[in-house]
């Protein structure tokens, strides 16, 4: 399969600053976005950090085998393939390098940031995934969120006790449960998704999500093939709503690489008649 890709971060219509990063490593197919927290305690400090992290890790596991402080652990599941493993202790790597550049550093106290990152490897893509932005799928005009929100008002709905409409419109929507740096070890949540030829895989930070419907979302990728162009129409769009946060969105299209072989050699060939 052929991936294509293209990812955009903006400051939005309020904020000062841009607390996002993210990182397109196309070699690898390695995608990394990170929304950071804490304002004057550097939040943007701490979603640089991670992605950081996260693609030195994973170019180079070797560097990491011997001890470096983080303990590698968590609930691993055995038909996880190595790839998925890597990535999930490339986000432990990532939170124990923010909670000691915190320590060190009084100013940064404070400062935490969320990670949503996916490995695409064949037609595997593994996930592992912190805090409230997101990681969706698009299939044959449906769109699924792959990853939950570690967010109070997202648990809530989960237990009952509130509807998604009142989670929508809580004060506390910006409540984390899980974030990097805010302890020395942190619960990733990691999973692996069978990809096709014709998906979309978004990955987003909630600048997107609070501004801009689901719908709305599957529809601008359905309506864009342009992976660049419909991450700035959907960061465009939520900045028609107000732009009240940082917002980032990348987007990866799989394609069918035998087709897009067999398109390029009927273009030469009408070149050569």
């Amino acid at each position: 399969m052929q991936i294509v890709s293209g990812g955009v971060s903006d400051v939005g219509r309020v904020r000062t600053n841009n607390e996002d990063s993210f990182r397109i490593v196309e070699p690898m197919n390695l995608f990394i976005l990170s929304d950071g927290m804490g304002g004057e305690a550097h939040g943007e400090v701490a979603s640089a950090m991670a992605v950081e992290a996260v693609e030195k890790f994973c170019a180079n596991p070797e560097a990491h085998k011997e001890d470096s402080g983080v303990t590698l652990h968590g609930v691993v599941n055995d038909t996880w393939g190595p790839q998925t493993k890597m990535l999930q202790n490339s986000v432990f790597q990532a939170n124990f390098d923010i909670y000691q550049s915190a320590q060190k550093h009084p100013e940064q106290r404070g400062m935490g940031a969320t990670l949503t990152t996916g490995w695409l490897n064949g037609t595997k893509l593994s996930i592992a995934h912190v805090g409230d932005s997101r990681a969706y799928l698009l299939r044959a005009g449906s769109l699924q969120q792959l990853t939950n929100d570690h967010s109070l008002v997202a648990e809530q709905v989960r237990r009952g006790i509130l509807t998604p409409q009142q989670a929508e419109e809580s004060d506390m929507q910006s409540v984390l449960l899980r974030a990097l740096g805010a302890n020395p070890e942190v619960d990733v949540e990691v999973d692996e998704v069978e990809v096709m030829p014709r998906d979309v895989v978004l990955f987003c930070s909630d600048g997107l999500t609070r501004m801009v419907t689901e719908p709305e979302i599957a529809g601008s990728l359905q309506a864009e093939t342009d992976p660049a162009s419909a991450a700035q129409k959907l960061v465009d769009l939520a900045n028609e709503r107000g732009g009240l946060d940082n917002v980032t969105v990348i987007v990866v299209r799989v394609q069918d690489e035998t087709k897009g072989w067999f398109s390029w050699l009927r273009r030469d060939t009408g070149k050569k008649e």
